[in-house]
């Protein structure tokens, strides 16, 4: 295989090539403008085929059906909450070349606020891709901040209104930090979504309790390919739950894509069910008889 391209680093730069991948993954799939996808993105699908042909041949999981399930479960959670009116402003933590910012913001106009963040060269190139597309404006930015910084999570979420219901989404991160980096970032969004009236964070999550013999290949697979360790965090699905209220949320919830079997495409598909959507709430949803604690 050709040596990886120069721009892949090791630590907690690996994010970034990652971006680039799932970015062309989006438009491969239809989900994005083509303005997202980059040479490099392209260039990292094609290398992924080669990676992954011993596991798809052996039947493990595939890269792009897990890919696929939790963003559109994300989305789905997402339009729920707009369209219940409980969130009207939007910040994607790390969000590379995620095509969802775009998209919402075309949806929803003026009824929604969208806060795209990443570190300074990807929120450049970002910013670059969406202005090509006249996507931005004053409903729909990108900031430059680093997620693991309270002095800068903390300047973008003081630029929201805070009398709006709020969501946060991480996609694609967390199983690239160590578990002790996870708890952190995890109390850092509690604590800013408590600014809010209503605080829902969505993210993707791999647990140890679906890490069979194939998907421990496929996470070092995975991490050859992004130069990085790929971490499982928790044991199960009620650890991570309880984790998440631990960390300051009042409520945590992990959903399985077979949850949405005939509601949202390829939740079935061979892979998908290896992903987690993690769905935590500052705050009950008005109306609702749920109380503090772990929801299941």
């Amino acid at each position: 295989m050709a040596p990886l391209p120069r721009w892949v680093r090791s630590g907690d730069q690996a994010i970034s090539p990652t971006a680039h991948f799932t970015g062309h993954v989006w438009v491969h799939h239809g989900l994005g403008d083509p303005a997202l996808a980059t040479p490099a993105g392209r260039l990292l699908h094609g290398m992924s085929r080669v990676v992954f042909v011993p596991l798809d041949a052996l039947g493990g999981p595939t890269l792009e059906a897990f890919l696929l399930a939790r963003h559109r479960i994300i989305d789905h959670l997402l339009s729920e909450e707009i369209e219940a009116g409980r969130v009207g402003q939007v910040v994607e933590l790390a969000c590379g070349m995620s095509p969802r910012g775009h998209r919402f913001a075309t949806a929803y106009g003026d009824t929604l606020t969208y806060v795209e963040v990443d570190l300074p060269g990807m929120a450049t190139r970002k910013r670059d891709a969406l202005s090509r597309i006249d996507s931005l404006g004053d409903r729909h930015r990108v900031e430059a901040a680093d997620v693991t910084s309270d002095a800068d999570l903390g300047r973008v979420f003081a630029t929201l209104d805070p009398e709006q219901g709020t969501a946060v989404i991480t996609e694609g991160l967390l199983n690239y930090f160590p578990t002790a980096q996870v708890r952190a970032l995890w109390s850092r969004v509690a604590r800013e979504l408590r600014r809010f009236p209503q605080g829902i964070y969505l993210s993707d999550l791999h647990t140890g309790a679906s890490a069979g013999l194939l998907d421990q290949a496929f996470a070092a697979g995975l991490g050859v390919f992004v130069r990085g360790r790929v971490h499982f965090h928790f044991a199960d699905d009620g650890a991570a739950e309880g984790a998440l209220v631990a960390a300051g949320f009042r409520s945590g919830r992990l959903h399985a894509p077979v949850e949405y079997d005939g509601v949202i495409p390829g939740t079935r598909a061979r892979g998908a069910d290896r992903v987690r959507v993690v769905e935590a709430r500052t705050t009950a949803i008005p109306g609702s008889k749920s109380t503090t604690g772990t929801t299941t």
